[in-house]
């Protein structure tokens, strides 16, 4: 097997978030679930996007979220994601590539423009997100380089890839790619009511093709419709290892042999928990991915979380290198 030369590759839908305030009030009247995701049409993003406050525009998407605190703490990565040749596929592929991911996926020439997530932050920090597919839905496996993925010690992939049929076919495709070359297959579940759509598939990855799995506490209990701690059970024998965040209470890392309790990183005033999952990621996986022992690669994903909740939006305003650096972490 060659040496590795980069350390994560991200694959998952390439998406500009626009976050603004809002309230339960307006949460109800617009019949949202509040803190989950729903996946809305042209019409409704439009119709919503019309009645929600002032807004900031970032790029975002789950994985792409991800390989931003990867780069931040100072690793390598690359990404695979489907945008339009558009305004705002633009602005994603830039943002991307300003930071230090690779980012080479061909753009849609036509079809559906590139996706958008429309988030709505409650004043007790929970964002409610409402998601327009849009191009990325025309990710494909033609779009996964078999070079890419056989370059990276971890292909990390996000659970709202198994929305899209294609980008499905994408997914499958990448994750026999990395074990064919020895590598890591990482999976968040995303969403637990992604989980509840495709709860069988997801089954049958964690316990046959998926290496390190994320999770939080919701998310592994619609995976195995119980308990946390029943849950954990199961979990434990069907991959090599399960990072299971639980908000304030910190995380859970488990194998088959042992679990690591981790303490949620101290955090002053929470204002956004929009991308905490994602950079919690970000943390693990370069703490793995650099030859960290568990505990400390619970801790660097804690840390990540916490920077993620202490402002609004979801990539890193501080560098990640000089917060875990000046925490002992690395």
């Amino acid at each position: 097997m060659t040496a590795a030369t980069i350390d994560v590759v991200g694959i998952g839908n390439a998406i500009v978030d626009v976050i603004a305030h809002s309230d339960d009030a307006f949460l109800a009247q617009q019949g949202l679930n509040k803190g989950g995701m729903a996946l809305v049409d042209t019409a409704r993003a439009e119709a919503l996007y019309a009645v929600m406050g002032p807004g900031i525009e970032a790029s975002g998407g789950s994985a792409g979220n991800t390989m931003a605190g990867i780069a931040s703490l100072g690793g390598t990565g690359a990404y695979i994601g489907k945008v339009r040749n558009d305004e705002l596929g633009d602005v994603f592929r830039h943002d991307m590539t300003a930071i230090g991911v690779r980012f080479t996926t061909a753009p849609a020439m036509s079809g559906p423009p590139t996706a958008r997530c429309l988030i709505l932050v409650t004043p007790d920090a929970q964002r409610t997100m409402n998601t327009f597919l849009g191009a990325c839905v025309d990710l494909g496996p033609e779009d996964v380089d078999a070079e890419l993925i056989a370059a990276a010690q971890v292909t990390y992939l996000e659970g709202y890839l198994f929305d899209p049929p294609r980008a499905k076919e994408a997914f499958r495709k990448a994750a026999k790619l990395a074990h064919d070359a020895g590598r890591r297959v990482s999976l968040s579940l995303s969403d637990p009511f992604c989980v509840g759509r495709y709860r069988a598939e997801f089954r049958d990855l964690v316990a046959n093709h998926v290496d390190v799995l994320f999770a939080n506490e919701s998310e592994i209990c619609s995976l195995y419709e119980t308990d946390f701690d029943a849950a954990l059970a199961q979990v434990r024998g069907h991959c090599d290892i399960a990072a299971l965040t639980r908000s304030e209470k910190g995380s859970v890392v488990v194998t088959r042999d042992h679990t690591h309790v981790i303490d949620a990183a101290r955090v002053d005033k929470v204002v956004d928990t929009t991308g905490a999952g994602d950079l919690y990621a970000s943390g693990f996986l370069f703490g793995l991915t650099h030859g960290h022992d568990l505990p400390t690669c619970g801790k660097l994903g804690s840390l990540c979380a916490a920077e993620a909740i202490n402002h609004f939006g979801a990539r890193p305003e501080t560098p990640l290198k000089t917060l875990a650096a000046k925490a002992g972490l690395l």
